[in-house]
Formats: C-alpha cells, sequence, structure tokens
C-alpha cells in the first residue's frame, strides 16, 4: 500500500511538533535558571536564542547546507551567533541589568555557552525531521520503481506466453486437428486467470495452483504421446499469497526441453508442497537432450524475468537452485509465502 502524506499534513504535524519542542525546551531553560518565577529578561534571552535558532533552521539550513555550500552555510552562521550576542549583550542585559551585567562583556565563551544548547536543540530538530521526510520521499520513490518494473517483468511473462501458444494452437488448426477446441478452451482459461487475476503482486494461494495445474494441462498438449507428465500437489493449508505467474515459466521452461528434443520418452515430474507454516517447496525434473540445443533454451526471458521478481518480492526469503546433469534438468524452489 503506498504511503501518502499531503503537503498541508507535514506543515501540521510539524507546527505541533515545533510547538512542543518550544514548550519542553522552555521549560528546562526556565528550570536551568534555578528561579521559582519566570522574568522578563528570561523571555527575552528565549526569544532572542530561539530567533537565532529558526534562521539556522529555515534559512541557512535549506538556502545553503542542503545545497551543500557549507562555506557559505558556516559563514553565515557565525554571522549569527554575533548578531545573537551582540543582542544579548548590546540589548537585554542594557535594558533588564544596566547597573550589573550591562555595564561589561561578559565573553564569547560565556554566552556561547548560554545559546548553543537551545540553538542546537530547534535546529537539530528541523535537520531530523527534513531527513525523515527525505527517506520517506525516497523510500515512495523507490516503491514506485519497483512496481513499475514488476509491472514491466510481467508485461513480458504474459506476450511470451501467448506467443508459443498461439503458434501451438495454429499448428493444430493446420492439421484440423480435433484437439483445437479443447486447445482453445484451455488458453482461455489460462488468459482470463492472467489478465483478470493477476492485477496485484500477490494471489490467494489455491488460485494460482489451479492455474497452474490448467496450465500444465494446456502444455501436455505440445508432447501428445511423446512423453509422460507427472503432476502432485501436496497443500497442507491455501491461507497464503503468493507472487503470481512464477512456478509457471519452470514449468513452460521444462515443456520447451522436452518439445525441443522430439524423441518419445521424454519426462517431466512437478511436485508441489505447501507446509502450514507457510514454506513452499517447488521441484521440476523433467529430460532433455544435449543435441538439441536446449541450453539456450534455459536462459530465455522467462526464465532470467522470473529470477529478478522473486528478488524483487522475496528478497531474503527464497532460494532457487538449478541444475543439469547428463539428460536431467532440476528446478528446485523454496519459498516462504506470506498469511492472507
Amino acid at each position: 500500500m503506498k504511503r501518502k502524506l499531503g503537503i498541508s499534513n507535514i506543515y501540521v504535524r510539524e507546527t505541533l511538533l515545533q510547538f512542543g519542542l518550544l514548550v519542553l525546551v522552555f521549560v528546562f531553560y526556565t528550570i536551568k535558571q534555578h528561579d521559582k518565577q519566570v522574568t522578563e529578561s528570561e523571555i527575552a534571552y528565549f526569544l532572542n536564542y530561539i530567533s537565532g535558532a529558526y534562521f539556522v533552521a529555515y534559512v541557512l539550513l535549506p538556502k545553503f547546507f542542503y545545497k551543500k555550500k557549507f562555506i557559505l552555510f558556516g559563514f553565515y552562521l557565525l554571522i549569527v551567533l554575533a548578531l545573537v550576542i551582540y543582542i544579548e549583550e548590546g540589548v537585554i542585559e542594557k535594558i533588564y541589568f544596566p547597573h550589573t551585567r550591562g555595564l561589561h562583556f561578559q565573553g564569547t565563551i560565556y554566552n556561547l555557552a548560554n545559546c548553543l544548547p537551545l540553538m542546537s536543540i530547534i535546529t537539530g530538530f528541523k535537520f531530523g525531521w527534513d531527513a525523515f521526510i527525505k527517506q520517506r520521499e525516497l523510500d515512495d520513490l523507490k516503491n514506485v520503481v519497483q512496481e513499475s518494473e514488476l509491472m514491466y517483468l510481467k508485461s513480458q511473462i504474459n506476450p511470451h506466453f501467448l506467443f508459443n501458444n498461439l503458434n501451438n494452437l495454429y499448428a493444430y488448426a493446420l492439421e484440423n486437428s480435433p484437439k483445437t477446441p479443447e486447445i482453445i478452451l484451455e488458453l482461455s482459461s489460462v488468459l482470463r486467470y492472467i489478465l483478470y487475476e493477476c492485477k496485484e503482486n500477490y494471489v490467494p494461494l489455491n488460485k494460482e495452483v489451479n492455474h497452474l495445474n490448467e496450465f500444465i494441462k494446456l502444455s501436455k498438449l505440445q508432447l501428445e504421446e511423446r512423453g509422460e507428465v507427472l503432476f502432485s500437489a501436496d497443500i497442507k493449508s491455501s491461507a497464503y499469497a503468493i507472487a503470481p505467474l512464477i512456478l509457471p515459466v519452470f514449468v513452460e521452461n521444462a515443456f520447451k526441453h522436452c518439445t525441443s528434443s522430439q524423441t518419445s520418452n521424454s519426462s517431466i515430474n512437478i511436485d508441489l508442497n505447501v507446509k502450514e507454516d507457510g514454506l513452499l517447496t517447488f521441484t521440476c525434473v523433467n529430460t532433455y537432450s544435449l543435441q538439441s540445443n536446449t541450453e539456450n533454451l534455459s536462459h530465455g526471458i522467462g526464465l532470467e524475468n522470473v529470477k529478478r521478481r522473486l528478488e524483487l518480492l522475496y528478497p531474503n526469503l527464497y532460494k532457487l537452485e538449478i541444475n543439469s546433469e547428463d539428460d536431467i534438468y532440476e528446478v528446485k524452489l523454496q519459498l516462504i509465502l506470506s498469511p492472507m
């Protein structure tokens, strides 16, 4: 779910937090004076310090510091500190303490020790708040980029699948095969799922399993009588969601291996297991021929596509192993599903 924070809401939150911070700072400031009653001079000192702090926080930070003009920022900061000290020594103390403290300069170190703590608190709050807002903007931008990439990856999967099956349908139609209506029916069911059920990043597990079963039925037609396809599913709990169109890519890859080999003893064994804790284990083992140039098939758009989607949707939550030895090609995927 996208997080949206309007400009007006940001302004209201910042204003309220700043007001609360000022109250707390003023309370601590008056406690520091060891007086039971707040005097006009203390209010004057406090207003002088926070005026300098607000100028630094709302003028110097955005105009110079955030734009990496550090020398200018330091220069104007020194001017602001000098002005705050001048107002304290040359104005406030002359008004409230004309016969004592107003007669002599207290010293730069003494004045900095008084003004810097309060100014640092206000300026630090503004800096931290700006960093917080910037991080939210970066997070939102990252989510938008990731969603855009996922949409692009999905757009690659759908035409890729459609292209392969339309080719098969065309071949059967040329032969006037009685299987043509069955292929159209299965293809219609699969496309309906892709178009209407896969708009979100995650779908209910039971829908994806049903789609996988229909996808396997449709793909079986490519082998005809030249091979054997076994599919078993052991779902302990379906109260989970899964990213759509990941598992069918591995199945499609297996059928490409078998159909390209043109042998009569091809086999595909697909096993799906989901435990009650949401651990999904998917295994797809198929035969293939080294002479049929199937090495190139295993590096097609679909396989690379699904690897990227796994990285985006299941970071540190999946384990994918792909092995080929002799005439056996095996894919094993372990995935930690999220509850519905």
